[in-house]
This record gives C-alpha cells, sequence and structure tokens, in this order.
C-alpha cells in the first residue's frame, strides 16, 4: 500500500498530525516547598503597606515595626539599618533605587528618610513629605514618588537641595497604597497608581500638557475632566481604569511586552486585570477566586506571580504562578498561615521572597535560570521597542 502523502485522503499533513497526535506540553514543575524560612517579627498584617524589597545588589530590605532589617542573600547576614524608635515612629513601607543601595523608608507619621545601606548611614530626611503614613514608595532613577493615605502622590528629585516636591500627583479619593514606575522600553516614564478608591491611574510626567477631553477604551478616562487641561503635566492622569470593585495595590509592568500593566484587586474584586496603556484599553481579567495582594513579572520566562489572601472558595494564603497570556495556572505555592502581604523578586529573577501576617518570610524557587545573554528578553515581536 503506498506510504507517501501524496496517496493520503487526509487533509491534515504528516508532521501536521504528528503535533496534534502528540501529547501535550506539560507546564514546568516548581518546588512546593520554600528553600529557606526567616522569622520576621513585628511584620505587620496591614493590607495597604509595603514592608519589603529586594535590591540590585542583593539585599532584601524589611521593615519590622519601627525598624529596617537587611539580609544580603549570598552571605545570609543580617544588619539593622535603623530604629525609628526614638521618634515614636513605625516603618510604613521600603523601596529600593533601581540601580544601588540607596533605601527609602516611609513612616505612618509621613516622613520619608533616604539611607545609604552599604554605609548604614542616613542620607537625608524630609520631615513633612505627606501629611499622613506612607504606604507605598517607587524609584525612577533619581527621582523617588511617595503615595499616601492623605491621598497623594509627591515626586522628589533626591539630588535638589530642596525638600519640597517638584510635582504632586492627585486624583484618588482614599489612599495610596500602590506605585510602580515603567522605566523601561518604548513606553518608559509613566507611572501606576493604585487606591482604596478601587482606582488605577496611569500618569505621564515627561509630556508639557494635554487634553483632557477623550474617554478610552473600556471603561478608562483620559486625564479626567476637561479643567485638568488646565493644569501642569502630573497633575492629571493619562488613563483612569475604574473597573476594580476592591482596593488596588498589586501593580506589575510586563517586562517582556511594552506598555502592558497588571493590576490586582482585594477582598471584593479577586481579579487580575491586564492593561494596554497606550491605548487605555483592558486585555484580560482572571478571577483568582481570592484577595490579590501582590503581582510580579517573572524575567526569565512570560509569567507572572501573585500573592493572595482572603478567600470565600479558593484555598486562603496561596501563591500562585500563572502563564502570560493564556492565564494557566503554572503551580500554587502554600506554607503561610496568614496573607501573603509582601513580595520581592531576587535580582537574578530566579527566586520570590514573602512576607505575611504570620510574621515569617519565606524564599522559593520560582522561576527557570535566565538563558544564555539578556538579549532574548528583547523580542522581535514586541512592536513598541522597534524605532519606525
Amino acid at each position: 500500500m503506498p506510504t507517501d502523502e501524496a496517496y493520503s485522503m487526509s487533509p491534515v499533513r504528516e508532521e501536521s498530525r504528528q503535533i496534534l497526535e502528540s501529547p501535550r506540553r506539560q507546564l514546568r514543575n516548581v518546588c512546593k516547598t520554600p528553600y529557606r524560612v526567616l522569622d520576621a517579627p513585628e511584620l505587620a498584617d496591614d493590607f495597604y503597606l509595603n514592608l519589603v524589597d529586594w535590591s540590585s545588589t542583593n539585599v532584601l530590605g524589611v521593615g519590622l515595626g519601627s525598624s529596617v532589617y537587611l539580609w544580603t542573600a549570598h552571605t545570609a547576614a543580617v544588619s539593622k539599618l535603623c530604629d525609628l524608635a526614638s521618634t515614636n515612629d513605625i516603618v510604613s513601607s521600603v523601596s529600593w533605587v533601581q540601580k544601588g543601595s540607596t533605601l527609602a523608608v516611609g513612616t505612618l507619621a509621613g516622613r520619608l528618610h533616604i539611607y545609604d545601606a552599604h554605609t548604614l548611614q542616613l542620607q537625608r530626611t524630609y520631615d513633612h513629605a505627606h501629611t499622613q503614613r506612607i504606604g507605598a514608595l517607587a524609584w525612577n532613577t533619581h527621582v523617588l514618588s511617595s503615595g499616601s493615605r492623605d491621598r497623594m502622590i509627591h515626586h522628589r528629585d533626591v539630588r535638589e537641595a530642596s525638600t519640597r516636591p517638584f510635582r504632586k500627583s492627585a486624583s484618588h479619593r482614599q489612599e495610596v497604597c500602590g506605585l510602580r514606575w515603567n522605566a523601561d522600553g518604548a513606553q518608559g516614564g509613566l507611572l501606576a497608581s493604585g487606591g482604596n478608591d478601587n482606582k488605577v491611574c496611569i500618569w505621564d510626567l515627561r509630556s508639557s500638557r494635554r487634553p483632557a477631553t477623550r474617554s478610552g477604551a473600556g471603561n478608562a478616562e483620559e486625564g479626567g475632566s476637561s479643567t485638568g487641561a488646565h493644569l501642569p503635566s502630573g497633575d492629571t492622569p493619562l488613563w483612569k481604569f475604574h473597573e476594580h470593585t476592591a482596593a488596588v495595590k498589586a501593580l506589575a509592568w510586563d517586562p517582556h511586552v511594552s506598555g502592558v500593566l497588571a493590576t490586582g484587586g482585594g477582598t471584593q474584586d479577586k481579579h487580575i486585570r491586564f492593561w494596554n496603556v497606550q491605548y487605555g484599553s483592558m486585555l484580560n481579567e482572571l478571577d483568582t477566586g481570592s484577595q490579590v495582594c501582590n503581582l510580579t513579572w517573572s524575567l526569565t520566562s512570560h509569567e507572572i506571580v501573585s500573592t493572595h489572601g482572603f478567600s470565600s472558595t479558593a484555598a486562603q494564603n496561596q501563591i500562585c504562578i500563572w502563564k502570560y497570556p493564556s492565564l494557566d495556572m503554572v503551580t500554587s505555592l502554600t506554607g503561610h498561615t496568614s496573607r501573603v502581604l509582601y513580595l520581592a523578586m531576587s535580582p537574578d529573577g530566579e527566586t520570590i521572597a514573602t512576607g505575611a501576617g504570620d510574621e515569617t518570610l519565606r524564599f522559593w524557587n520560582a522561576f527557570p535560570k535566565r538563558e544564555g545573554n539578556d538579549s532574548h528578553r528583547d523580542s522581535r515581536l514586541d512592536y513598541g521597542r522597534l524605532i519606525r
């Protein structure tokens, strides 16, 4: 009997049939247990704070009560950076500059401290940075943005002698609990903010002024009201997204595709939503079944990790890894006995550290090693990076 595919009655070519009949490739295996667990006494069980961050120099900064501690990953050495007990103040946020050993510390009293973690020295203090607690911090090279319960976002150039912000951004009607700069790619220079008013704002501090009249796709607004056209740039958001139905603390910019932002909502929302900030449109959404506390993208694969808290149906206090854009779950990690409120990634992109109200920090081997050099990250399919 002839075996050449020219004699086949099937419309499917032989190589295509083999692909269709081959078993589906399984998602990769992830170790379900943390490789290290550290005690973190006084790690606050407060959804609105950001108390854990991992530096480019491989040092984990953690706010515990009135103190900030540094854990050096390659030596496992612990040192105390500061203690604010003498001022009766409590640490409410920590954030490392993108490259280097500078750490910003926000407090319940609205103070902002800048430390050199290498020398353990205080570089400067903004005593009246905000009128209420500072729960969110984000760096863009020398610009430090801070979000507060006073509903304001302040932008300061830490090189300048003045303690006053060079710009203020006001659009949230309740506490600002999430801030993330996108300092990479064609959409670099955009700041995302999330608030207890369930809103997500996208700010562009680069442009001079832009009209504020057109509405974006879906439920996005561009530039707020028409009166905002007379305000300097940064006072009116580029986009404002209204889809979430609970506080938005979790924000993460996709490092693989320009202009894609992931946001996560609290207990009454439970959704992760993905946005195209170029057009102000929602790309996708995922009902996780539980409070979304944090999000961060993998640097070595197109995956995103979320940490969770309260849930009415699903397992609580999970850490989930999702494939993007299919949103298939790669794995879920459990072990914390309280809401997983804090999340940070190692500079090599392989390890995540999670913190919870159970006063522990857990370290997980979550992502594969980076393949070869970094050139593969600049995908030819990412048209946002191409110069036309």
